[in-house]
């Protein structure tokens, strides 16, 4: 397949989530990504512990000891180096790679890429056209670079807990980690579009990203209200939308499923195909203003209707004409054929598991989704990285010995 970025190289020096979230779609599209994993320290036996990607450790389910199902949900298709940039070898090695690379990414705290020379100001003179990339908790340009951040303190800083959940109850955050995917995703548009500037010019830069700042630009049209309406958007009954009506979860014989009538035409053709057109007469509800005004009413009046009959019947009645979808379990949403339609699972091959099932790319190239591999073993690429950079296969054990790889 002919990928996007196919022949460019990227260094990245990432752990968990958010980076390595965002470097795999590059990966996916093409390039090599290589990514930079402390080599740990070696124990009384000889064996090294504590390095890798802090993923790596991350339970309940592992393929062996120390290689995590969960690190395999960011790292596909990438390549494993272990290097202590701490060290003055490790440094020399990296200088040696960046040469050979269009980026070095990283998602390191906010005060570290300067010490460890990840910036434009350390690598630039070795490549003029490095793109150097960095994505912190909360940036590297201010008092709080050096404190440490997580996707859950974002949600309740940026007013994604406050907004989240029934009216009254307790704050909630989401129940998936979207702040991290949120920035991870920004921070892979912000490096190609570094790239593409270099491409043109020959001249590279930095490029920041951060967690709060991505987290609170996501508060989009709310925050828009309230800066310049002082409209502080609350929560809604069902996770209702704001504005919108019927826009809500609603009961069917057997679940809860979503109905979104965001447009009045879709108001009119729900009724229709629900057999009460009656209710388009009712003044209560003749308008979205009205509905919005009488919404407990309505979602009164609806899910006594939807109530009689199973989600099977109102999604055959509704599909292709309503937005309308079930709620599903997570275990049903990943059971549901609709993903093997569209080819959104994929299996790769893992020394561990010949067939490991991981999630395709969303994205398309010429209608195909791009080719998926297991993500690498704690520094199975590091000999021939190494190798291919000039070092003999005498330096590379005298490197692993002092535990530089």
């Amino acid at each position: 397949m002919n990928l996007p970025l196919a022949g460019f190289r990227i260094i990245s020096a990432e752990q968990y989530g958010a980076g390595p979230y965002g470097t795999m779609f590059l990966a996916q599209m093409g390039a090599e990504v290589i990514k930079i994993e402390p080599p740990g320290t070696p124990g009384p036996d000889g064996r090294r512990r504590g390095g890798g990607d802090t993923a790596r450790a991350v339970g309940p389910h592992f393929l062996r000891p120390g290689e995590s199902t969960y690190f395999q949900a960011f790292n596909l298709n990438k390549r494993s180096l272990t290097l202590d940039l701490n060290s003055a070898e490790g440094q020399e090695v990296l200088h040696r790679l960046v040469p050979t690379c269009h980026a070095v990414a990283n998602n390191l705290r906010g005060d570290l890429p300067a010490r460890l020379g990840l910036d434009y100001a350390a690598l630039g003179p070795l490549n003029p056209a490095i793109v150097c990339a960095h994505l912190s908790a909360y940036g590297r340009d201010n008092a709080r670079a050096k404190w440490p951040g997580y996707d859950y303190l974002m949600q309740a800083e940026a007013g994604y807990c406050q907004l989240t959940g029934e009216p009254g109850g307790e704050p909630q955050r989401m129940g998936l980690s979207m702040v991290d995917f949120i920035t991870g995703t920004i921070f892979c548009i912000g490096l190609l579009g570094a790239l593409v500037d270099a491409q043109r010019s020959g001249k590279g830069r930095d490029v920041d990203t951060d967690l709060l700042s991505a987290a609170v630009h996501q508060t989009s049209y709310p925050a828009l209200w309230y800066m310049n309406h002082a409209d502080e958007t609350q929560r809604t009954p069902r996770s209702a939308h704001p504005t919108a009506t019927p826009s809500q979860m609603f009961r069917a014989a057997d679940g809860w499923m979503f109905v979104m009538c965001q447009l009045p035409k879709f108001w009119d053709i729900l009724v229709d195909r629900m057999g009460r057109a009656d209710l388009k007469d009712d003044p209560r509800f003749a308008t979205n203003a009205d509905r919005l005004a009488h919404r407990e009413e309505l979602t009164a009046v609806l899910d006594a209707e939807f109530s009689r009959e199973p989600m099977a019947h109102w999604q055959a009645l509704l599909a292709g004409f309503v937005p309308v979808a079930p709620v599903y379990t997570l275990g049903a949403a990943m059971d549901n054929p609709w993903l093997d339609a569209i080819g959104l699972k994929d299996e790769v091959a893992h020394p561990d598991n010949p067939a490991l099932k991981v999630l395709a790319s969303p994205l398309k190239f010429d209608g195909r989704r791009p080719p998926n591999r297991a993500a690498p073993l704690l520094g199975a690429d590091s000999d021939s990285i190494l190798a291919d950079l000039g070092y003999e296969p005498g330096e590379i054990a005298r490197l692993r010995t002092a535990g530089v790889i």
